[in-house]
């Protein structure tokens, strides 16, 4: 709604810490992977996208399990999309042109590194040299930061970060106006890099 992608599409799995997020349903984190695999294939398949973002090895910032999660079930859905053998019941094969995983580059980490330390979380950032592409998001953080303010289990609960406000992405540590975006190892041969990307 906010990012203009169209509706949401879920796996129907619940968050790992808030397990009422889907009554009945399994913790992605405890759901099988070929399972969760084969789910995110279809949507690959019947979205039919050219560039697919997911969370960094380590599920970005705070390690979040099911970002961790979502990186490991993403990396093998993304190459199994576009294998002819592999889930043939989940539509004709696609194969996305690009595979970016968003991640924070140790130079961008300003305030939030000190938030996250003051409530004993371990900032997970990567060497700025492993950051293959950066994106100047200021056109779109206004968007950006509305759409996480709507993520209603993030911001109806208690959180344990301190100091960021919702919804005033100017003030907020972890508004970068810039993303970063590594680029696994493994690329298909044939696939393209995204102009945008530089």
């Amino acid at each position: 709604m906010f990012l203009g992608a169209g509706e949401p599409r879920l796996l129907e799995y619940a968050d790992a810490r808030v397990p009422e997020s889907a009554p009945g349903r399994p913790r992605f984190v405890d759901a099988p992977l070929d399972g969760a695999v084969a789910r995110l294939v279809r949507h690959v398949r019947e979205v039919r996208p050219d560039i697919v973002v997911t969370h960094d090895d380590y599920g970005q910032l705070t390690g979040h399990p099911d970002h961790v999660h979502t990186h490991r079930v993403t990396l093998l859905a993304v190459h199994a999309a576009g294998l002819e053998h592999l889930h043939p019941e989940a539509g004709e094969p696609w194969q996305p042109a690009a595979l970016c995983l968003a991640t924070h580059p140790h130079s961008g980490i300003g305030e939030l590194g000190a938030l996250l330390a003051d409530v004993g979380k371990t900032v997970r950032s990567v060497p700025d040299e492993r950051v293959s592409a950066t994106i100047d998001v200021r056109p779109w953080l206004e968007r950006k930061w509305a759409a996480i303010a709507a993520h209603r289990s993030e911001t109806e609960r208690h959180r344990s970060l301190p100091g960021i406000p919702l919804p005033t992405p100017r003030r907020c540590p972890c508004a970068h106006p810039r993303d970063g975006v590594v680029h696994p190892p493994g690329r298909p041969a044939h696939a393209k890099r995204p102009e945008w990307l530089g």
